[in-house]
């Protein structure tokens, strides 16, 4: 079992950056594939932002490449989210998820059913 508690969500102007941060605790953090989904009002909860379990191989959904960076640090049992140029498409609540474990040390999940653990979100707002 893992729990994940997310950080660092608030409220930022357009053209702003922020930083998340998931800090994981329970098994071994290095045997888990890390994402960001987030979830908008009325919309379905996509994925931001996946890297794998080495830090190695990273995803990015199209609207965030260039802008967003997903790294881990497996010493500390934390993965970030930096967001940069953050827009009005933006604000959503984000969610920490890890994925089954134990995959290959490069794989980097790409649907959310490969995501067993969950954290309990953050919000991020945007103004203009």
């Amino acid at each position: 079992q893992v729990q994940l508690v997310e950080s660092g969500g608030g409220l930022v102007q357009a053209g702003g950056s922020l930083r998340l941060s998931c800090a994981a605790s329970g098994r071994t953090f290095s045997i888990y594939a890390m994402a960001w989904f987030r979830q908008a009002p009325g919309k379905e909860r996509e994925l931001v932002a996946a890297v794998s379990r080495n830090g190695v191989s990273t995803y990015y959904t199209d609207s965030v490449k260039g802008r967003f960076t997903i790294s881990r640090d497996n010493a500390k049992n934390t993965v970030y989210l930096q967001m940069n140029s953050l827009n009005i498409e933006d604000p959503a609540v984000y969610y920490c998820a890890g994925d089954v474990g134990g995959r290959d040390s490069y794989y980097t999940p790409r649907v959310q059913y490969e995501y067993a653990y969950w954290g309990q979100g953050t919000q991020v707002t945007v103004s203009s």
